[in-house]
Parts: C-alpha cells; sequence; structure tokens
C-alpha cells in the first residue's frame, strides 16, 4: 500500500520488493523492451526519475530501485548503511532479476554504486547515462577538504536524525536557477517521517568520511566498461559535484557525449527535466 503523502499523478507506477539481507527493498519495474536500469543517490529515491520513466517506458523496460533505508524499501534501525552495501545490494537484484543489455542511469551517490556492479559484470550492460556523480577518491580536492570539516562534526548526526535535515536543508539548497516546489520536496522529506526513518542518509554521510578508499579503487578497476557508449548529463551550478569532475569523467570514458545545463544544480532530472529527457530520448535512438 502506497503512503497518504505519495501522489499517484507524479508516481503512477505499480510497486514491487525484493528480498535482500532480510528487508525488503522497493522498486518499480515498467514498460518491457530494452532495460533502463536506475540508481539513485541521496537523499533520494526512484521518485527523481519518474519523469524519465514515464516517458522512456513507453520503448523500454525500465527499473528503479531504492536503496535500504529510502524511499518506499524498509528502513531498520540497525543495518549496515554503506556505499558498499548498498552496491552489493544492486548486483544481487540484477543477477537475481538476470538482466542483461543494460543501459545504466546514475545519479549522486549511484554513480559509484552502480558502476562498481558494472565494472564486475560489464558483459551485462551496454552503456551508460551518468548525472552528476563521481567514481573515485576525493580526498585531495581542496573542496572535499573543507566540506570533510562539517561532516565531521558531532552536531551533524542530530541534525540528520532530528531535523531530517538531508532532505528539508541540503536538497533545496543543491537546486540552481529553477527551484523545488513545497510540494515535490514533500516527496522527498516524507520517506524519512521519523527519527528512526533517517539512518540512510547518515549512513552516506559516513560513506563520504570513510569509501574514499573504495570509490578510487573503482576508479581504477574501470577498464571493463571505460570504452562503452556514455552520456554525461550535467548541471554546472552543481555547488556539491562541481564541473570538474564532469572533466574527470570524460578523460576515463573516451566514447562519450555531454549536455551541459548552465544553470542547472545538482538534479537536472528535477531541475530540467524537459531537456533531460528530450536529450536520453534522441541519444538512446543513437547506434
Amino acid at each position: 500500500m502506497k503512503p497518504h503523502w505519495l501522489n499517484s499523478n507524479e508516481y503512477p507506477f505499480l510497486s514491487h520488493t525484493f528480498e535482500v539481507d532480510n528487508q525488503r527493498m522497493h522498486y518499480i519495474d515498467e514498460g518491457k523492451g530494452d532495460c533502463i536500469l536506475f540508481v539513485h543517490g541521496t537523499p533520494s529515491w526512484s521518485f527523481d526519475f519518474r519523469k524519465l520513466i514515464s516517458e522512456l517506458s513507453r520503448t523500454h523496460r525500465c527499473i528503479a530501485i531504492d536503496h535500504i533505508g529510502f524511499g518506499l524499501s524498509d528502513k531498520p534501525k540497525d543495518y549496515h548503511y554503506t556505499s558498499r552495501a548498498h552496491s552489493n545490494n544492486l548486483e544481487k537484484f540484477i543477477l537475481e532479476k538476470n538482466l542483461n543489455n543494460i543501459t545504466l542511469i546514475v545519479h549522486d551517490f549511484g554513480g559509484p554504486i552502480g558502476l562498481n556492479v558494472a565494472i564486475k559484470h560489464s558483459e551485462r550492460f551496454k552503456q551508460f547515462i551518468i548525472l552528476n556523480s563521481w567514481l573515485w577518491s576525493s580526498e585531495n580536492d581542496p573542496d572535499f577538504k573543507r566540506f570533510s570539516r562539517i561532516l565531521r562534526s558531532p552536531l551533524l548526526p542530530f541534525l540528520y536524525r532530528h531535523l531530517n535535515f538531508s532532505a528539508r536543508f541540503v536538497l533545496p539548497k543543491s537546486f540552481g536557477k529553477n527551484k523545488i516546489s513545497k510540494e515535490i520536496l514533500n516527496h522527498y522529506s516524507k520517506p524519512f517521517g521519523n527519527k528512526n526513518e533517517r539512518n540512510g542518509t547518515l549512513g552516506f554521510v559516513n560513506s563520504l568520511l570513510n569509501d574514499q578508499v573504495w570509490f578510487e579503487s573503482i576508479w581504477n578497476a574501470k577498464a571493463t566498461i571505460e570504452n562503452k557508449r556514455t552520456l554525461f548529463i550535467w548541471g554546472m551550478s552543481d555547488q556539491f559535484i562541481k564541473p570538474h569532475y564532469l572533466e574527470k569523467f570524460q578523460t576515463g570514458f573516451k566514447n562519450s557525449e555531454v549536455l551541459k545545463l548552465e544553470n542547472c544544480g545538482h538534479f537536472p532530472q528535477e531541475e530540467e527535466s524537459e531537456k533531460v529527457v528530450q536529450k536520453t530520448r534522441v541519444w538512446l535512438s543513437k547506434k
């Protein structure tokens, strides 16, 4: 049963669940044809790909998961909320569902989570669409060094758990020119309805502090996928994942094309959805 706060006109999809680690992982599976798999970051869920899914499911099978701790998935209090654990869950899902010929669409933390699986099972993946993400250690990045001091603040866990800080405050600040509406923001904050449901977002904070070596290992292992066809869609006004991240991605993925959205922030699929849908449709139609 869908929660009362969910607008079925915005998210008109049939819900499914997949059991992993004794938890129910929610996902949607819409349309028929070649598989497009969507992997979200934080503090989001499959909802942020809804406009792409509504359009692309006319010609493709569109599958979008909610990580454990996010969206409509279970949110256990005690769980190993690490990027690596989410990647392992995704790997189990792909193998159990026997997904092949996959177009992988990733955003934010979805990049390392999804591309790590693609590296390990490259024969199952056809091509990639990457929106404002990363795939390497940021330990030496000056912006990250400054940001990490905030991440280490003893106040941050309180803000995340008691004020739903990630969804209510960080997410809207990440937008560019086109700000998020209150109604749509509710769909990002309501999944974390109480303090016991907010460990997933805090887990990604800890991942930024603890998983940098793992992120770098993924970048160093990318040889199995670096020549696959790739589309980068990038909000160039993203204050968190800035344009130099796109530039580094392009050095490692030579068979790539780029759509730059100059006034867009961290969530191109929300802020510039029409342009993202149109570019994705055209790109997918090319051989």
